[in-house]
């Protein structure tokens, strides 16, 4: 259901829209001249353009079942994953007014920055997105086992986030969707292209590559996520990251 509204001078779409199992419905407010691409983004609250940047609010909550709900929330499920080592952690999901505002029209930087803890990018869900470390220079080796059914899991505060393969997101969309953004502006894809498995070795030093996409048939550079370390990232942007708050 999509509504009209004049707001501020400038025109709106009001769209409502709900997640995994219709449980919980997601109003979002688009600005007209939010390029395509970034509607993709579902799980926003608001998609709007700030100058040379795209702000995007959200309030990070996969729109799939976990353990990591609490037991009372419409979403909450029991471990049904296929890793026999999963542990559960003890933190629990909750909610954040995150604002991602990154680059409109990104490009390469020639003074390439390092990527950070907490969330680097952000998913099509709304989900954070975090980099190949459990913590400074911490290897995920067994902070995997607390990753849910979906790859995801929070951190101490709450923040739910994916670190590896969101495979709520590659089983709906597809292996070789669009997977969301990092905060430098380019758009990181699934596991495949096509027809095959992207690996490491297919990818430069930042874990991404040039070539026309389904997104963008211009080409540009864009991330893949990958089986292996650094799964989504190297260690540092391709282009000038923005900003993210909550």
């Amino acid at each position: 259901m999509k509504n009209l509204f004049l707001c501020c001078s400038f025109v709106v779409w009001v769209s409502c829209s709900k997640t995994a199992d219709d449980n919980v419905e997601i109003d979002s407010t688009i600005s007209t001249d939010v390029p395509a691409v970034y509607k993709k983004i579902y799980g926003a609250s608001q998609i709007t353009v700030e100058g040379a940047y795209v702000v995007i609010k959200v309030e990070g909550i996969p729109d799939h079942s976990s353990p990591y709900f609490d037991s009372t929330h419409a979403l909450y499920s029991g471990y049904n994953g296929v890793n026999p080592d999963f542990n559960l952690n003890p933190n629990r999901i909750n909610s954040f007014d995150f604002t991602y505002k990154i680059p409109l029209n990104p490009k390469e930087s020639g003074n390439k920055s390092n990527t950070r803890l907490g969330a680097m990018g952000v998913s099509l869900n709304g989900v954070a997105i975090f980099n190949q470390y459990a913590g400074p220079n911490l290897p995920l080796t067994n902070e995997i086992n607390s990753f849910d059914q979906f790859n995801g899991h929070p951190e101490r505060t709450g923040v739910y986030h994916y670190h590896i393969e969101p495979l709520y997101l590659t089983q709906e969309k597809g292996k070789d969707a669009l997977m969301g953004f990092l905060l430098d502006g380019f758009p990181v894809y699934g596991p495949e292209e096509n027809g095959s498995r992207v690996t490491n070795s297919d990818l430069d030093a930042f874990h991404g590559h040039h070539h026309p996409t389904a997104d963008f048939p211009e080409g540009i550079y864009h991330y893949h996520i990958t089986d292996n370390d650094p799964y989504i990232n190297g260690n540092q942007y391709f282009g000038t990251p923005g900003t993210v708050t909550q």
